[in-house]
């Protein structure tokens, strides 16, 4: 992918990547522990001309690190936004990037006409099992932890399928910084975005995976349920990162959802 950039909206240099085109843009913002990366095929999926829009949170990928709450990492996601001139966008975020999605609309309605909230919650997990991650990864390291990570990332199918892929995600996952993963945990531990989730007033798409250890389809559904108007889907034997293991089908629930907004 082109269009290569830094820039820092909020005091912390972001790593972002810009695809010019015409039309609504599309925005993707990432999951715990992996970069802009886990979204290649999926643009690929889309029309050339789309804009794009994809970036590494802080303390992720190529960004600096920098502690902040979800509503700094929709700040840092509005301020790259407005860099650009996009307004009006279909933001796809999966897992806390589905958070943050849900926190811009509610913070900036003018930057989003619709959403898919792939694999996410209004709320994920409990504030003890945050904290017993944050005390392993700062402790230990993210090796520690990253086979039972892996395992809810992806379905046992393609774990099993592509083992070559699946050394390369576990490289991403143990080269982020420790601090920055931490940082993130806390963020998801103290986001409730309860309220956000209930305000939410643009076509939005709930996606989960029948094999997701981390936010499973329950979850979802949960999600689905709060928001005004919302569309569940779950795909089959898929885990926590649909991009990944079916890439295809993400790009055209995209489609299908830019055809929505129109």
């Amino acid at each position: 992918m082109s269009g290569l950039r830094f820039a820092a909206p909020n005091g912390a240099t972001l790593h972002h990547v810009i695809r010019e085109g015409q039309g609504r843009a599309v925005v993707f913002a990432n999951s715990l522990g992996t970069d802009l990366r886990i979204w290649q095929a999926v643009v690929a999926g889309l029309d050339p001309e789309t804009p794009v829009l994809l970036w590494d949170k802080r303390g992720h990928g190529l960004s600096e690190e920098g502690p902040v709450g979800m509503e700094g990492h929709a700040a840092d996601l509005a301020g790259l936004m407005d860099l650009h001139g996009l307004s009006g966008a279909l933001v796809c975020g999966v897992s806390v990037g589905g958070m943050i999605a849900q926190r811009l609309a509610a913070d900036r309605p003018d930057l989003v006409a619709g959403l898919l909230l792939s694999n996410t919650g209004h709320r994920i997990g409990t504030a003890e099992s945050w904290n017993a991650r944050i005390e392993t990864v700062e402790r230990d390291g993210i090796a520690a932890m990253a086979e039972p990570i892996l395992e809810r990332w992806l379905s046992s199918g393609y774990r099993a399928s592509n083992p070559e892929a699946m050394a390369g995600w576990h490289a991403m996952l143990t080269r982020t910084p420790a601090a920055g993963y931490a940082a993130m945990c806390r963020a998801i531990r103290d986001a409730d975005l309860t309220n956000a989730a209930r305000g939410i007033e643009v076509p939005t798409l709930c996606l989960a995976g029948s094999e997701d250890g981390a936010t499973p389809p329950e979850l979802v559904r949960e999600l689905a349920d709060l928001v005004p108007g919302a569309t569940y889907r779950c795909l089959d034997g898929v885990g926590h990162l649909p991009s990944i293991e079916r890439p295809d089908e993400v790009a055209r629930m995209l489609r299908e959802l830019m055809g929505r907004i129109g």
